[in-house]
């Protein structure tokens, strides 16, 4: 049996402002190629299928539109809900939808009810954990601790009840893979997931998922290895700057009678890059060795001692997706070294008062015409006072 482990799909969301729709299509064209491509039976997501609780048209369309092209390929698949999604929504017929082989597993009454699938003299069972909000299922799985590790701890201590009834009863081997959406001890995060909680309280010991055939963990939206059978297969797409060292995909997981065999990596490389730039603005708009990030999705910080004038409109000319603009001067001038109140009290004069502001907000002092437009401005201003 060949499974393929994948997460935090994300359908409908947007990066600084830009819209992925397009993106989150083409991730979909290279998923079913891969289903296809590595004969794969089950398909896993393990939570976070659309970025928000409400999804927009569009990314409900997609979704839509993709669960009918992948149950062309004949792939069982195996969903559960993750902190971004809406339980409610996500599991609207899902007692129906278990006949045409999709598994929605988003509701707590639900999460020891494994779906079952046949291999060649064994069998596998699939556990879908809902991302459990400690808040809302405490009192259902009977939690009086606070955190995420108490209710995680109560959910698997069910999964494992119903699966030693299962092995006592089955002529067959029975190994279990168990979908889980939390942040496990030892994971790395990255700048565009959601916290779960504040103050540690969302860390789950990686232990918990020892005694599993394997965990497919979703959150964390780096591909990671916490150990052979337990693995985020992060998202599928970068959806932050802090992504744009990541390789993307999922992977591959190979069952037989004997349990877990190999799993593999498998690249999902976008055609648009993530490119991080930083640099003086004369440069990045001259240099040769800059022309790769032309195509691409770009985080620039300028390294110029003064902010210059007009700096996204010229960058935004060689680099047209320029989402993020930052200014870090390698060299302070020594007007920024003081605070703006201690600029002010220090101004001798009206001028002073005038360019000190224009050069705190623009972070570049005023050039030779606009110093003398100020100039002339201000000296209309007193001669209107004279003359009152």
């Amino acid at each position: 049996m060949r499974i393929l482990h994948t997460s935090d799909w994300h359908l409908g969301r947007s990066f600084h402002g830009a819209s992925l729709l397009n993106a989150q299509e083409e991730f979909i064209d290279r998923l079913i190629a891969t289903i296809s491509a590595e004969n794969i039976d089950v398909l896993l997501v393990a939570g976070d299928v659309y970025d928000r609780a409400l999804p927009s048209v569009d990314a409900v369309a997609l979704f839509d539109r993709s669960l009918v092209r992948l149950r062309e390929t004949g792939v069982q698949m195996v969903i559960t809900s993750g902190n971004h999604d809406s339980s409610l929504r996500l599991g609207f017929g899902s007692a129906l939808l278990e006949h045409a082989g999709l598994h929605l597993r988003t509701r707590v009454e639900d999460m020891d009810r494994p779906i079952m699938i046949s291999g060649d003299g064994f069998e596998v069972a699939f556990y879908g954990l809902p991302y459990l909000e400690p808040r809302m299922v405490a009192e259902k799985l009977g939690v009086t601790e606070p955190g995420h590790a108490p209710v995680v701890a109560a959910a698997l201590g069910r999964v494992r009840e119903d699966l030693a009834v299962r092995k006592e009863a089955s002529h067959n081997p029975v190994h279990s893979v168990v979908l889980a959406h939390v942040f496990a001890a030892g994971g790395a995060g990255s700048d565009s997931e959601r916290e779960l909680s504040i103050g540690g309280l969302d860390i789950v010991p990686t232990n918990y998922f020892n005694d599993f055939s394997y965990a497919a963990l979703g959150h964390l939206h780096g591909r990671q290895k916490l150990s052979s059978s337990i693995r985020y297969s992060g998202s599928p797409i970068p959806y932050s700057f802090s992504e744009a060292g990541h390789s993307k995909g999922a992977w591959i997981l190979e069952f037989g009678a004997a349990g877990l065999g190999e799993v593999k990596s498998v690249d999902w490389p976008a055609s648009k890059q993530l490119r991080i730039l930083r640099g003086k603005i004369d440069d990045l708009l001259t240099e040769a060795h800059y022309a790769s990030a032309e195509d691409a999705w770009c985080q620039i910080t300028l390294s110029d001692k003064y902010h210059p004038a007009g700096a996204m409109e010229r960058l935004r000319g060689r680099f047209p997706d320029t989402l993020v603009l930052n200014f870090d001067p390698d060299e302070k001038s020594e007007k920024t070294e003081h605070s703006y109140a201690d600029r002010l009290a220090a101004a001798a004069s009206p001028r002073e008062v005038c360019s000190g502001f224009v050069e705190h907000v623009r972070l570049r002092p005023l050039n030779d015409a606009e110093d003398a437009l100020m100039v002339s401005v201000l000296a209309q201003v007193a001669s209107e006072k004279v003359e009152k």
